[in-house]
């Protein structure tokens, strides 16, 4: 239960005083009691503020102080006055209409009128002969003409079955009394607006419109259709197709009424109940279980009132959202409930009610609402306390959303734990909870170093808490708990049902609670090892909740792809202080990072870009292991796009798992080209231990993989472009000749000499393809192919037939033809002047010279040539 509210004495009729309390009015702190003697007595409240310093010293503190004597404390209340003669019957009700400074009573079935500072008699209403009860009420009404706002008080007063009203504009009386009739005597009246108000009969209730008297009956949900007597739909009446109170020894019980929240009443009789809003319309919500007809109901801000009869000498303090019992105080023979409603004193909203039995009034102090908050967490009541935050202002909490958002982490964390993963994971994702305290829910598999260390062995069993405290005590202190020890066992603890304490937290208690028992139940955990054959159960209870998890961790991905790019800058500018501030807002991604980043000194000293770029690895490589447990087929979709994944943990689980092309691809998404390139080299040589795919067998994927890196890693190209040379030199060279921008971009003086030191034939044809298909005119390049075809045909002689041989000088004339970027005067002095098989070549070059003459004396006389002479 909840301990919100706390009855405090305030006035106690001594034992030698035979009055008896009829009626109580606090406002400021007075505190006015109508006696049935018709005396009217006039207390000052004294608050007294709770000091715990004080406290602990009066009883004596831990160091073995003695207590000091207590001070003496003041009384709750002191008598200020009291008018014995006031009204010579006892005063049933009072009310004070402040703005015109009278003080308004009910005695003797008459209503009258008192100066509120001397009490004295101004006036006895005669029209209200009879009257059972009234409602007083003062709001601001803005002048429709001039939009001057002034208050305007109202009085009704039920008489019979009439309701008389008179208004007070500030403080003056205006107009006559109005009389509106009705259909039976009224025995309830409850201001709905400042125009409005419901009075409750046997017959039911109906809405009063008091500046037009239209009457409204206050119908029951679904009963518009009812055929029957008329007025029979209208909620609370006597009827034989209503409640039928007339059969119980002609007892009709009291209708009773009383504002919410913003819009909203609360009306009742018996044990039914209805919602309507101020324009009398009945609202679709179920009806409060009370066990028994209350006496009394009334609202408390935030709190539903609701005073059992003195019998049960109890007063009940529900949800009135929920509808959830939170709180009943035991007070003896209690029968009068007075809330200082905020439209007559401000001052009194929400705190300070009180109630009185016929010798004792209690005030009832109202602990803190983070108090409450944290006892409704604390009990595991998380609904309630949300509820509770939902319904209170955003001044009365230090942060609201911060609060709201918390709670709601803890109740998902609590779903959690009762196995609800998908209702667990959407509210997370809801709360916009930090992925590092959902991660460090589950075992070492999936949040790696997050995992509570306590959670598993060296051999990977599950650690018995009972060992941890043993381990604990043996240290002689206890472990400081981690950044995230708070968020609880890990998922491996829960899975196999190791011995647990029992947590106040452990489940999401129902919105309506039974009885007392239910107040306080958890769902107990299993506390024996389960056998064998539940193994299953718990191998599906564990790929379901990191199915969840992938659904949350997804999520987590889409937010943080909004404040920062795959290079791990941030979109947007960090925010600086301006103005006064004397330190920057936290960025809108501070969510996702948890509150062991923050500051706890509150300075600004936090690198929030590095935080975000944690969180972004953190949650990757989470979803990488979640997939690799329960999707592993999905596990390709996330490391093929830009990525935030920790590489060692992908790499390490890719090769377990014997999912090489899949890990090639990670590396090279991550720019781990070596790593890449050196597994490549190892399965292509077919040198891993394990068995590899044919795909990945010979040069084939290593020359893809080359084909796609930037001419920049030029030294990485050749470094690993030598052994598919080697193996395939048709398949390697495709790396520099391919029709490719890569490979067109390539710094071509590095590949020539690269290819050169491997095989003279790799860089001519290199060569062959730069000049005529790349059409590159560097005349280094064309020299340096002349060259090379000359050292190739010098020192082929023996090495290859005439055929070959003939190939070769017939491709060297042919380029001194077509070629005119080489050094021709270099090149004619290379050529052998008495060899006959560089007779031709000589010629070619002295006609690229100009030497016509004696490129025709070569084609006479020493080929005999005498068609390519005339040519």
């Amino acid at each position: 239960m909840l301990s919100a509210f706390t009855a405090r004495p305030i006035v106690e009729l001594k034992q030698r005083d035979k009055s008896k309390i009829e009626s109580i009015l606090a406002y400021g702190d007075r505190v006015l009691v109508g006696l049935n003697t018709g005396a009217l007595r006039i207390y000052r409240v004294n608050d007294q503020i709770e000091d715990p310093e004080l406290e602990q010293k009066q009883n004596g503190d831990h160091n073995g102080d003695q207590p000091e004597p207590p001070t003496p404390k003041a009384k709750a209340a002191d008598l200020l006055r009291e008018e014995e003669k006031f009204s010579r019957r006892p005063i049933q009700q009072l009310a004070i209409i402040k703005e015109a400074n009278i003080l308004v009573s009910l005695s003797d079935n008459y209503v009258s009128i008192h100066d509120i500072q001397t009490y004295a008699l101004q006036e006895k209403l005669e029209k209200t002969r009879g009257a059972t009860t009234f409602a007083a009420a003062s709001n601001i009404v803005k002048d429709p003409s001039t939009g001057i706002p002034s208050i305007v008080s109202r009085l009704a007063v039920a008489v019979k079955r009439k309701i008389i009203l008179w208004t007070w504009q500030d403080m003056e009386v205006t107009g006559d009394a109005v009389e509106i009739s009705l259909i039976a005597s009224v025995k309830s009246l409850t201001w709905a607006t400042g125009t409005k108000i419901v009075a409750g009969m046997d017959p039911g209730f109906v809405m009063v419109n008091i500046e037009t008297q239209e009457v409204q009956d206050i119908v029951k949900p679904g009963a518009l259709g009812e055929a029957g007597v008329q007025g029979s739909a209208r909620f609370g009446a006597v009827s034989s197709s209503g409640m039928g109170y007339m059969g119980m020894g002609s007892w009709v019980p009291k209708p009773l009424a009383t504002r919410l929240g913003e819009g909203e009443m609360l009306l009742a009789k018996d044990v039914n109940s209805l919602f309507i809003d101020t324009d009398g319309n009945a609202l679709e919500r179920r009806q409060v279980p009370w066990h028994a007809a209350p006496e009394t109901i009334a609202y408390s801000y935030p709190y539903m009132l609701a005073l059992n009869p003195p019998s049960k000498g109890s007063l009940d303090i529900r949800n009135p959202d929920t509808l959830s019992l939170l709180q009943s105080i035991s007070l003896p023979n209690v029968n009068f409930l007075h809330v200082p409603q905020p439209n007559i004193s401000l001052a009194h909203a929400g705190k300070g009610f009180l109630v009185a039995s016929d010798r004792c009034i209690w005030r009832m102090g109202a602990q803190s609402y983070e108090t409450q908050i944290d006892e409704l967490v604390a009990n595991g009541r998380y609904d309630e306390a949300l509820s509770l935050l939902n319904m209170l202002e955003d001044t009365l909490l230090l942060d609201k959303e911060e609060r709201v958002r918390e709670i709601r982490m803890l109740k998902a964390h609590a779903l959690f734990d009762q196995k609800k993963y998908q209702e667990a994971m959407e509210l997370f994702t809801d709360a916009r909870a930090p992925p590092e305290r959902v991660i460090a829910l589950y075992p070492r598999s999936i949040a790696g170093n997050l995992a509570p260390e306590e959670s598993v062995k060296g051999d990977g069993s599950v650690v018995d808490e009972e060992e941890t405290i043993e381990r604990k005590d043996s240290d002689g202190k206890d472990a400081a708990p981690g950044a995230v020890s708070t968020i609880g066992r890990s998922m491996m603890g829960r899975l196999v049902g190791h011995k647990k304490v029992d947590s106040d937290t452990a489940s999401i208690r129902a919105s309506s609670i039974k009885d007392d028992a239910a107040e306080t139940s958890s769902i107990k955990k299993r506390t024996t090892d389960p056998p064998a054959s539940d193994k299953a159960i718990q191998e599906k209870d564990f790929i379901n909740s990191v199915r969840g998890l992938q659904q949350f961790l997804a999520q987590c991905r889409v937010q943080i792809k909004r404040y920062i790019d795959t290079d791990g800058n941030l979109k947007e500018p960090l925010p600086t202080p301006s103005g006064s501030q004397l330190e920057a807002e936290k960025p809108p991604f501070h969510t996702l990072i948890h509150e062991s980043a923050h500051p706890t000194d509150g300075g600004s000293d936090i690198d929030w870009k590095a935080q975000l770029l944690s969180v972004a690895q953190l949650v990757d490589t989470a979803l990488f292991r979640a997939y690799m447990i329960a999707s592993p087929s999905l596990a390709g979709s996330l490391f093929r796009l830009p990525n935030f994944c920790e590489p060692d943990v992908v790499q390490e689980k890719l090769y377990e798992t014997g999912r090489y092309a899949d890990l090639i691809d990670f590396l090279h998404g991550k720019g781990l080209h070596r790593q890449a390139l050196e597994l490549l080299e190892k399965f292509g040589k077919n040198e891993a231990d394990e068995e590899v795919a044919p795909a990945l067998q010979g040069p084939q994927r290593t020359v893809g993989y080359l084909q796609q890196l930037p001419p920049e890693m030029i030294d990485l190209i050749l470094e690993f472009a030598e052994w598919p040379l080697r193996v395939d030199e048709q398949l390697g060279m495709e790396v520099f000749v391919a029709d490719s921008e890569n490979a067109e971009t390539l710094p071509r003086d590095r590949v020539l000499d690269f290819l050169q030191g491997i095989d003279l034939k790799l860089a001519v044809r290199y060569l062959e393809h730069v000049i005529e298909e790349l059409n590159d005119l560097n005349p280094e390049f064309h020299q340096r192919l002349v060259d090379l075809f000359l050292e190739r045909l010098k020192k082929g002689e023996g090495e290859f037939d005439e055929g070959e041989r003939e190939e070769w000088r017939e491709r060297l004339q042919t380029f001194l033809r077509t070629s005119a970027n080489y050094n021709k005067s270099r090149v004619f002095q290379q050529l052998p002047a008495n060899d006959p098989d560089y007779y031709e070549a000589r010629a070619v070059v002295l006609s690229k010279m100009g030497q016509h003459k004696q490129a025709l004396a070569i084609y006479v006389f020493q080929l005999k040539d005498y068609q390519k002479a005339e040519e």
